[in-house]
C-alpha cells in the first residue's frame, strides 16, 4: 500500500506546490500527484502553473518521494511525442520515481489550442493512439505512426531511462479500465469502484492501481466544509459536466446550486481521523493500492501535520 498527497495545481502557485511536496515527503507520504491543467476549475482558485516544471523542481529537491501526473491528456494540447519525451526526462531526473498518469482530458484545458475537443468516442480513440505512440517511442530508435487522428514522423526520444515509467490510465468506466490493461501498466480512478479494478486485472493488468480520495481537513468540520464548498464545489457536478465545460465561469454557473450538504456527501471532512479511515477502507476493499488524499481544506500544513501525527499510522495498520 502506498499513500499519496494531491498537489492542487489550480489552487497554489508553483513555489508553494514544491514546498508542499517537500513537506509531504517529511510527513511520510510515499508519493505526490499533480493535476495537469491550463485553467483552474474556478476563478477563486486562481492558479494553474505548468505541472511538468513543478514536477522537475520537486524531483531535484526530494530524495524518495514518488511523482505522478494526475492526469495528463496526451492528445490535443500536447502531442504524445512531447509527453513521451517529457516523461522520459522526468524519469531520469527523479531516478525512476515518476509515474505517467494519462486520461482523455477535459475541454477546460484542451480547447485552448483551437483544435476542438471531439466526441467521447473520438477522445478515447485519440488516447489509444497516443498510448501506441508513447509506447513505441519508449522502445528506442526512430519511429513513425499513422493513426486516424495522430501521426508521428521519424521521431526518436534520445534520453530514455533504464526502465520505462509506469503508465496509469484514468478510467471512469470499464472500457477505459480495459485500455489501462492493454495499453498501460497501471490504473487510475477517482472512485472506489471494484468493477474498474476487476476489469483491469481481468484483462491482464498487473500494475499499480491509483485512486483519489477527496478530503478536507480543518480544526472543525464546519470550517473544512466551508472551504471545500468555496473552492471545490465543481467536483460535485460529475464527470459528464467536468469533461465538457470550457472555462471557469462555466463551472461557476454549473456549481451555483451546490450546497455544503452536497459537499459533506462528497468528501470526508474535519479533525476526526476515524471517518478518514472508514472511507480509506472503501478504496482498499475495492482493490486500489495507491490511495491519493486530495485535501481541499483551508490549511495544507495543518493537514500534513494531521496526517503525520494521527492518520498515517491508522491507514497503514
Amino acid at each position: 500500500m502506498r499513500l499519496g498527497y494531491k498537489l492542487a495545481a489550480e489552487a497554489f502557485d508553483p513555489k508553494e506546490l514544491v514546498r508542499q511536496a517537500i513537506r509531504a515527503e517529511e510527513a511520510g507520504f510515499d508519493f505526490v500527484e499533480i493535476s495537469d491543467h491550463y485553467h483552474p476549475w474556478l476563478d477563486v482558485q486562481g492558479h494553474s502553473p505548468f505541472a511538468w516544471n513543478v514536477l522537475s523542481a520537486i524531483a531535484v529537491q526530494t530524495s524518495r518521494l514518488g511523482l505522478a501526473t494526475g492526469v495528463t491528456c496526451p492528445t490535443v494540447r500536447y502531442h504524445p511525442a512531447i509527453i513521451a519525451q517529457a516523461a522520459a526526462t522526468l524519469a531520469i531526473l527523479s531516478d525512476g520515481r515518476f509515474t505517467l498518469g494519462v486520461g482523455s482530458g477535459e475541454r477546460l484545458n484542451e480547447h485552448v489550442v483551437g483544435q476542438g475537443f471531439g466526441s467521447v468516442r473520438e477522445r478515447h480513440e485519440r488516447l489509444r493512439e497516443a498510448l501506441d505512440i508513447i509506447n513505441l517511442l519508449w522502445q528506442g530508435g526512430y519511429r513513425s505512426y499513422e493513426g486516424k487522428y495522430l501521426q508521428l514522423e521519424d521521431a526518436r526520444v534520445f534520453d530514455l531511462p533504464e526502465t520505462a515509467p509506469t503508465i496509469a490510465v484514468a478510467a471512469g468506466g470499464t472500457a477505459a479500465a480495459e485500455l489501462a490493461a492493454t495499453h498501460g501498466t497501471g490504473l487510475f480512478a477517482t472512485e472506489p469502484r471494484a468493477d474498474l479494478v476487476e476489469t483491469f486485472t481481468g484483462k491482464g493488468g498487473r500494475g499499480p492501481r491509483y485512486a483519489e480520495m477527496p478530503v478536507a481537513w480543518a480544526p472543525t468540520e464546519k470550517a473544512a466544509v466551508a472551504e471545500a464548498h468555496r473552492t471545490t464545489r465543481w467536483a460535485v457536478t460529475g464527470w459528464k459536466v467536468m469533461a465538457e465545460l470550457p472555462n471557469p465561469v462555466n463551472f461557476e454557473a454549473a456549481s451555483a446550486t451546490v450546497t455544503e450538504d452536497d459537499i459533506r456527501g462528497f468528501l470526508t471532512a474535519g479533525p476526526d481521523p476515524e471517518p478518514y479511515v472508514a472511507r480509506f477502507r472503501e478504496y482498499t476493499d475495492a482493490g486500489f493500492d495507491h490511495i491519493v488524499l486530495m485535501n481541499t481544506g483551508p490549511d495544507p500544513d495543518g493537514f500534513l501535520d494531521f496526517f503525520a501525527k494521527e492518520l498515517r499510522g491508522r491507514l497503514t495498520r
